[in-house]
């Protein structure tokens, strides 16, 4: 009984605070199954990502407060540097072994920056593993900010030297992060993947969950697979993390009136299901970095993926 009135007060003063029922539910959902999803979580980073690397969380705070309400998720790693094809084939072994493990059959794979086109690939050529794709800031129809990087002649002395030196970038990560991938970095077949004739090259053998047209939403089920996306818009949303001003400076490659996150734009990151296409986030934000640095005007990412999660649950998935 008193646990009872407890809640019952409660509930009036989150009423009366003017809270969404969504927060209500949020609030009410603190260590219960809110997020526990039928088939495993299974987070892929983007280009120079990585899994923890020197006591920093790529998916900074995002696994703990999945499993602290009932999600079982894993982190995976592939190479840094890679076509999205090679990236795909090291993640579907991967996925096979946490299937094995998990005894569930299936997985929900997410996927953020060169993350997307990585885990489309999977969903692609073994749907049988695969209950659901999200996308998150991923450029599927190619980057504006790789597109002005291809724009160095190819076999020039300055395409080798930044190719060198963005590799060296890749293998201090691998190095520091301890990555169990130890394939060899290659920024240029990043590069040929990001951009827009490599991404439309890319879609052309895996359209599943694409639009079909500019900027809209595309199917939202495809062989059996459940396909989402949500991206951000604002390139600076906190004046206290360093990484705004990178988000800020890339951001100055898209055509001006193109809404992006620092690189990827608004259009390029839709794919099937739009949760939401503009978030006020950069890039970085999307996976809660730089710790947890992002807008105060803004939904907590955490939140977001904690939302998607119980999106996930509720369709049975």
């Amino acid at each position: 009984m008193k646990k009872s009135r407890l809640t019952l007060m409660t509930a009036g003063l989150l009423v009366a605070a003017g809270l969404s029922a969504e927060a209500q539910a949020s609030w009410f959902s603190s260590s219960s199954n809110y997020t526990q999803t039928r088939y495993p979580i299974v987070l892929s980073h983007g280009m120079l990502g990585w899994d923890s690397m020197l006591g920093i969380d790529y998916w900074y705070g995002i696994p703990q407060a999945l499993r602290k309400d009932g999600a079982t998720v894993y982190v995976t790693q592939v190479s840094q540097l890679d076509t999205s094809q090679a990236r795909g084939e090291q993640l579907l072994e991967q996925v096979e072994e946490i299937v094995a493990i998990s005894g569930k059959g299936k997985v929900n794979l997410f996927g953020h920056s060169h993350g997307g086109p990585t885990i489309r690939y999977v969903a692609a050529v073994r749907p049988d593993l695969v209950a659901s794709v999200t996308s998150i800031g991923a450029p599927h129809k190619g980057s504006a900010l790789a597109d002005f990087l291809r724009r160095i002649p190819e076999g020039s002395t300055g395409e080798k030297v930044l190719s060198e030196l963005v590799n060296a970038v890749g293998r201090m990560i691998n190095f520091l992060s301890r990555s169990p991938i130890n394939s060899p970095m290659n920024s240029l077949g990043s590069l040929e993947s990001l951009n827009s004739e490599g991404a439309a090259r890319f879609n052309a053998l895996y359209p599943q969950g694409l639009p079909t047209t500019a900027c809209g939403e595309g199917a939202y089920q495809v062989n059996g697979v459940r396909y989402y996306s949500w991206s951000g818009t604002s390139p600076s949303t906190n004046l206290l993390d360093p990484s705004d001003l990178m988000m800020a400076v890339a951001s100055k490659t898209f055509p001006k009136g193109e809404a992006n996150d620092g690189m990827v734009g608004r259009c390029s990151s839709r794919l099937g299901m739009v949760i939401r296409d503009n978030y006020r986030m950069n890039h970085l934000d999307e996976v809660n970095q730089f710790f947890g640095l992002t807008s105060i005007l803004e939904t907590d990412p955490v939140t977001v993926y904690r939302q998607q999660a119980n999106r996930l649950k509720n369709a049975g998935l």
